[in-house]
């Protein structure tokens, strides 16, 4: 889980803010919980319940996604918030899946052309002929600070 650098800042961004439930992705018939990022980036929506609520609707332009995996260390990118229609609405779970599916991707990319830490499981690398977005269902996301969100993700296959 994700925790600020120090303490003064464990302080104003988590034991000063009042944290928000979690976000969850379940998905319906059959029902499961997360959807796979695949599923995300492509918009198969069809199943996905609560589509089309709004999320994130108190919250600023944008907010931090963070990533933490084994042998790569924290990471994290901005996603928007809102919509780009006039005047800006929030985002939807839909495009809020995403948002996350391409960050996660985007994650995958860069990390594929770096060497992980040599203390780590070679198993959880990624990237092309090892774990890859296809891999991948979004679970749900935890607000871990004042402006961070963290990813749930769930591997869809073996180690």
């Amino acid at each position: 889980m994700y925790k600020p650098h120090t303490q003064s800042d464990r302080r104003r961004y988590v034991e000063e803010v009042e944290l928000e439930p979690p976000i969850m992705f379940y998905l319906q018939s059959p029902s499961e919980c997360g959807i796979p990022l695949r599923d995300a980036l492509t918009g198969k929506y069809i199943r996905l319940m609560g589509r089309d609520d709004p999320m994130f609707r108190e919250r600023g332009p944008s907010v931090s996604i963070r990533l933490r995996w084994p042998g790569y260390g924290n990471w994290s990118r901005q996603i928007p918030t809102k919509d780009f229609r006039s005047p800006p609405c929030p985002i939807t779970r839909s495009k809020l899946a995403k948002n996350i599916a391409r960050t996660v991707e985007r994650f995958i990319k860069e990390k594929s052309r770096t060497a992980m830490d040599p203390d780590e499981d070679p198993r959880w690398k990624v990237g092309p002929g090892h774990i890859t977005i296809d891999d991948l269902v979004l679970v749900g996301l935890q607000h871990v600070s004042k402006g961070s969100w963290q990813c749930h993700l769930r591997l869809n296959k073996s180690l």
